[in-house]
C-alpha cells in the first residue's frame, strides 16, 4: 500500500476510488448539459458539504420522482456501509442542493422515509428499475430511501 493512503475495511479501494471520481466528474458534465439519463435512470447532481471536512461535494445519483415536486434518491452502492454521500446529506441536510439537468442549483430539504413510507417508495422505485432491488437483494443493509423537496 502507497505511503499516506489508507484504506477502509468494506470499501473501494485507491484505484475504484479514482475512477469513481472520473465517472462522476463525466456524469456531472453531462447533467449540467441538459442530459441527465444513464442506464435508463434519471440522473440529478446532489450538493451537500463533508461530514468532517466541511468542504462542499457533488455526485451525481439517479432519482425517482415522488408527486409534483419531490424526487426520491436512493443510498445503493458503497459496500457494506452507506456511500459518503448519504452521510454528508444527513449530517448536513440544511445545506443540501439539487440540480436538474440544464437547471441551476436549488436548495431541498432532505427526508429519510422510514417505515411505510419507506417500504411504499421502494415498491415503486424497485418497479420503475428492477436493477436497483436486485443491488437490494445482494446486500446485508437495508438502502437508505430519502425523499427531497425544494425548500
Amino acid at each position: 500500500m502507497a505511503q499516506g493512503h489508507k484504506e477502509k475495511s468494506g470499501g473501494p479501494g485507491a484505484f475504484s476510488r479514482w475512477m469513481q471520481h472520473r465517472a462522476n466528474a463525466r456524469m456531472i458534465r453531462k447533467v449540467r448539459k441538459g442530459r441527465g439519463s444513464v442506464m435508463g435512470m434519471d440522473v440529478l447532481v446532489l450538493h451537500t458539504v463533508g461530514k468532517r471536512s466541511g468542504e462542499p461535494r457533488e455526485t451525481p445519483v439517479a432519482w425517482f420522482a415522488d408527486g409534483d415536486d419531490a424526487r426520491l434518491i436512493v443510498a445503493s452502492g458503497g459496500g457494506d456501509r452507506h456511500p459518503d454521500w448519504f452521510a454528508n446529506l444527513m449530517a448536513h441536510a440544511d445545506r443540501a442542493s439539487m440540480e436538474l439537468p440544464g437547471e441551476e442549483a436549488v436548495p431541498v430539504a432532505p427526508q429519510r422515509l422510514e417505515g411505510a413510507d419507506r417500504e411504499a417508495a421502494w415498491q415503486r422505485i424497485a418497479e420503475a428499475q428492477p436493477r436497483i432491488a436486485k443491488y437490494q437483494s445482494k446486500s446485508d443493509r437495508e438502502y437508505p430511501v430519502v425523499r427531497l423537496t425544494s425548500r
